[in-house]
């Protein structure tokens, strides 16, 4: 108990309207009324990719690949380097990954492929593959490929 008399409270849910004239409240209506989504410091409209991307964290984690690579030639000069968050694998389990994204990629800069996006997404398709196999899970792999 409150001590506030039962006729003067208003349990109103989501939707309900409530009109509050001269102290009193009353229930005079209700509206339509759904989830609100903060992404941000945008309120309302949530992308559908926003809300699956969210699921996909919150319950695959993420991996997160960096890589150095000449500008010129494509090769590898710094990395692989490796880091999962949220996936419940360790990143010292990713060494027997590490020579699967060399192997692409050094194949990749021998066609003459330079461009880093498609280095990214070789590297994204090889730790994809290799955590699907090993560890039956799909997290988000997000490749950064830097040009020196």
């Amino acid at each position: 108990m409150t001590g506030v008399p039962k006729n003067r409270c208003v349990i109103a849910e989501d939707g309900v309207v409530v009109d509050l004239v001269d102290g009193i409240a009353k229930i005079v209506g209700k509206v339509q009324a759904g989830y609100v989504y903060v992404d941000g410091l945008s309120v309302g409209d949530v992308t559908e990719t926003s809300l699956k991307d969210r699921r996909i964290l919150g319950e695959e984690g993420i991996i997160s690949i960096f890589v150095v690579v000449d500008s010129t030639t494509g090769k590898i000069v710094g990395g692989p380097h490796i880091q999962a968050r949220g996936s419940g694998i360790e990143d010292s389990a990713f060494s027997a990954v590490i020579p699967k994204i060399e192997d692409a990629m050094a194949k990749s800069a021998s066609d003459g492929v330079v461009d880093p996006h498609q280095l990214q997404q070789l590297a994204r398709r090889a730790v994809g593959k290799w955590v699907s196999d090993s560890y039956r899970r799909r997290p988000m792999i997000l490749p950064v490929v830097v040009e020196v």
